[in-house]
């Protein structure tokens, strides 16, 4: 089924795969409760393929339709559609000094021109780091200092949030969201996990000489636990921590290896990277993301820009979908920079060229020497998004950045 509207609510009408149905029809629908059947119930099945930024503005069409986008297996059929990404949320970080940086950014995705907004999580009672995000809801935490440091769970959309204790916090400890809406239906409640990684250094004598300890939050039970489960690693976590893909939390290390925790099962593993670091002449740069339900690794290198897909879960083997040389992405981006293999060359690891940061859907978000870019590996163009300096003075330390996509996922029955 395809579904097309056109900007805002006063489109004349909807097209359903190949019959035009007028928008007053399905209007009329919300105000007399007389439904008709085509296919099904033509409102719910229609409203359901519109991504949720449309849906936002439809509320306003009548009282019965905003009562049908709250409805929860509305909700979760909605869910099922594609839903195009929103933004990224980007927070600095300071290199040397333990606390954190209290702003928090969101940069739109397909603005025409640059939007960073800073106000998006106002609506939490407290200033937050953001840490892990996924179907439109997002786990973070108290800055610190803090004297009594607490998680949140949220959604910016309907601006929802609950918060969970946070024993023991420490400041480099990891936060992740596991949320699967499908293997967990929300027709009842919204359930969902955190895990908290832990780094300990074991035996510096040994070259596994760091540690690996998960304790884990349950929305059922409202209560952590530590897991049996932990595992040894010779690097540390690196860039964005706690991807979560069809059921699977991924770390990126500083290595050669991606420590991933099935957090159904609780089982942790390390999987090797396609290619060893010692396999390059340069610093090579990286970073993991989503796509299509499987785990992908982008790397950037004198080889070029490739991007590689894990095959299968719990295993090593990799498929690379996609290269590109230097040469033709410098040839395809004259505009923005050039002399491109050189300078990668000559990078230092303190301050590479190019700097991916993260990777959903097709799409990277990626520093390029000043300036923030995204680059659509399907569609092969560049578009810059805004400049460092509207993100602040340390916003080249290692940010962290998050892919946000929207939703109307509630957090209110929980």
């Amino acid at each position: 089924m395809c579904v097309y509207v056109t900007e805002g609510v006063k489109s004349e009408n909807i097209k359903v795969d190949s019959k035009l149905i007028p928008m007053e029809e399905i209007e009329g629908q919300g105000k007399d409760n007389k439904v008709k059947d085509i296919g099904n119930d033509i409102t719910f099945n229609v409203l359901s393929r519109l991504p949720t930024k449309t849906l936002i503005g439809m509320k306003r069409v009548s009282k019965e339709w905003q009562h049908l986008m709250l409805d929860r297996s509305f909700i979760q059929l909605q869910l099922k559609s594609w839903e195009p990404i929103s933004g990224f949320f980007f927070q600095e970080k300071f290199q040397w000094c333990k606390e954190d940086i209290k702003s928090v950014n969101y940069i739109l995705a397909e603005a025409d021109a640059t939007k960073v907004n800073s106000t998006v999580l106002n609506f939490l009672p407290e200033t937050v780091v953001v840490q892990s995000s996924v179907h439109g809801l997002i786990c973070c935490r108290s800055c610190f200092p803090s004297q009594n440091p607490i998680i949140y769970v949220c959604n910016p959309v309907n601006k929802e949030w609950i918060s969970l204790p946070y024993p023991e916090p420490e400041i480099q400890d990891s936060l992740a969201l596991g949320f699967d809406p499908f293997a967990d239906p929300i027709d009842v409640s919204t359930d969902f996990k955190v895990i908290r990684v832990h780094e300990v250094d074991a035996d510096m004598d040994n070259m596994d000489d760091i540690q690996f300890s998960f304790d884990v939050y349950s929305s059922q039970t409202r209560a952590w636990r530590k897991a049996v489960e932990i595992c040894q690693c010779s690097s540390h976590l690196y860039k964005n921590k706690g991807l979560f893909v069809n059921g699977i939390l991924y770390w990126l290390t500083h290595g050669d290896k991606i420590l991933m925790f099935d957090v159904e099962n609780e089982l942790a593993l390390l999987i090797t990277l396609p290619l060893p670091l010692t396999h390059f002449n340069s610093i090579p740069e990286m970073c993991i993301g989503e796509w299509d339900g499987q785990l992908h690794y982008v790397l950037i290198s004198e080889d070029g820009l490739q991007l590689w897909v894990l095959e299968e879960q719990y295993t090593s083997q990799w498929d690379l979908k996609c290269s590109i040389s230097l040469d033709k992405f410098e040839e395809e981006n004259r505009a923005f920079f050039y002399n491109i293999r050189d300078k990668i060359t000559a990078a230092t690891n303190s301050s590479p060229l190019i700097d991916p940061l993260v990777f959903k859907d097709g799409k990277l978000f990626m520093r390029i020497t000043i300036d923030i870019f995204l680059f659509d590996f399907e569609a092969g163009k560049l578009k810059i998004l805004c400049d460092l300096h509207q993100l602040g003075r340390n916003s080249m330390n290692s940010p962290t950045v998050l892919p946000y996509t929207m939703s109307l996922v509630p957090l209110d029955y929980i």
